[in-house]
């Protein structure tokens, strides 16, 4: 007699937010699969939607409630997790119909509200891994050539402006051979690229207290510069995110110029004026940042460093604005994106006197944005002619595009090649560049 296999229930995901939260929503997923649930594409198909929330910023948590009741709408059985889940009785305020709440990286408390509202179909022949695993990600929600890779949760800092404290707790780091075997998976699945990810990379093993651990019959020291030498040796690229500006810091640019590691720092500066950097609680050494990123670039000629900064802070003179583009002009950052600053329930930032007018937020986004971009189209100009290596992330039927070491996935620029069309998702090839503008490259594959 035929076994009738059991139906099983489909859960639909909506994720917002930065690659941190991606990485968790991949965490769920990977979980509820490996249960015998199956992955709807839409909210039609889906007998839960799962909603996983950003709320570091008001127009975070807006377009996070807009997302809710969007699940709604179409679906009606939702479940919210993430950051605003620590706000539960705001989201019920709004959607008293939704299923369940739950905080950021709430593995277990997700999981257990999916079985309430969608009971698992238990079957041998459906359950993949019994029980699952937290630890092993199977599921991405990234292409096949890339993976962020999270290393730990949670931040030391108390920044003025920020509230991710209060959302994901102080710094938790992975141990480093967890991350090396997620790291070693993911690379034989097909991933070419790692990002590492975390709230503060750079802190990384401070809260375990750099106690070593065994891998391929050596010790790993959990260290950010240990970690990243060892995921040098495992995947063709590793680049590193949200790495805040230590003197440690310098142990790794060696690792770039050997070539395990990308030349690539993504540093959170948020000012450089002394002023604007003590009200936001962050260390103001911005002339001493200055010489030691001239300090990497000696050592790694090639080294592309990202930023992020907020104009507009509560007190921000014209003076301390004129400091900031002052500072830039002397750094010469390559990629660099800006925010006006915006007030976040709960951050300290809130009670700060002398809060800057609308409208001069907005005069002067436009003017560190039009600063930076003629910074990065000089840069840019000046590859013309060189070769660069590039890792495609699409191809057309004759074009593709892809990026450089310089260039992270959604966030920096892009190189978009011509007679392509042979090439595939994840090569990694030379490229000559043949053209430039404010943010992306033009050119050609060497054959």
């Amino acid at each position: 007699m035929a076994t009738v296999l059991p139906s099983p229930p489909r859960v639909g995901m909506v994720s917002l937010g930065c690659p941190k939260n991606l990485v968790d929503s991949e965490r769920i997923l990977t979980v509820l699969r490996s249960e015998g649930y199956r992955m709807s594409p839409d909210y039609a198909g889906a007998d839960v939607v799962l909603v996983n929330t950003c709320g570091f910023l008001d127009s975070a948590k807006e377009e996070s409630l807009e997302a809710i009741g969007e699940a709604i709408a179409e679906n009606g059985r939702v479940i919210v997790t993430g950051c605003m889940g620590a706000e539960a009785q705001l989201i019920r305020a709004r959607f008293p119909q939704v299923l369940a709440i739950t905080g950021a990286h709430q593995y277990e408390q997700v999981v257990e509200a999916v079985h309430a509202a969608a009971p698992p179909a238990r079957s041998p022949y459906l359950d993949l891994v019994p029980g699952g695993a937290v630890e092993d990600v199977d599921l991405k929600l990234t292409p096949r050539h890339y993976s962020y890779l999270k290393i730990s949760e949670g931040c030391n800092h108390r920044c003025s402006f920020c509230i991710i404290p209060s959302l994901r707790g102080d710094l938790v780091s992975r141990r480093p051979d967890a991350i090396l075997r997620e790291a070693e998976k993911l690379v034989a699945a097909g991933t070419r690229e790692l990002l590492v990810i975390s709230q503060d990379t750079s802190a990384y093993g401070i809260d375990i207290r750099r106690e070593p651990r065994a891998w391929k019959g050596r010790e790993v020291v959990p260290t950010m510069t240990d970690l990243a030498r060892e995921l040098g040796r495992i995947a063709p690229w590793v680049r590193l995110h949200y790495v805040y500006p230590y003197p440690h810091v310098d142990s790794v640019i060696p690792l770039m110029a050997e070539g395990l590691v990308l030349p690539y720092l993504d540093i959170p500066f948020q000012h450089a004026s002394p002023a604007v950097l003590k009200r936001m609680k962050r260390p103001a050494n911005e002339a001493k940042v200055l010489d030691r990123i001239r300090g990497w670039r000696s050592v790694c000629p090639d080294i592309a460093i990202r930023s992020t900064f907020v104009v507009g802070f509560p007190g921000e003179t014209e003076a301390d604005f004129e400091y900031l583009l002052d500072w830039l002009d002397e750094a010469q950052l390559d990629r660099v994106g800006a925010f006006r600053f915006e007030p976040v329930a709960g951050a300290a930032a809130n009670a700060l006197p002398d809060p800057v007018p609308e409208a001069l937020k907005e005069e002067r986004y436009a003017r560190v944005m039009e600063r930076t971009a003629a910074i990065s189209a000089a840069k840019l100009a000046a590859k013309i002619g060189g070769t660069l290596l590039v890792i495609i992330d699409e191809v057309g039927e004759d074009g593709a595009t892809g990026r450089s070491q310089a260039d992270a996935p959604e966030i920096d620029g892009a190189v978009f090649l011509r007679d392509a069309g042979h090439l595939a998702p994840g090569d990694i090839v030379p490229v000559l560049i043949e053209d430039a503008d404010e943010h992306d490259l033009y050119g050609v594959p060497r054959r």
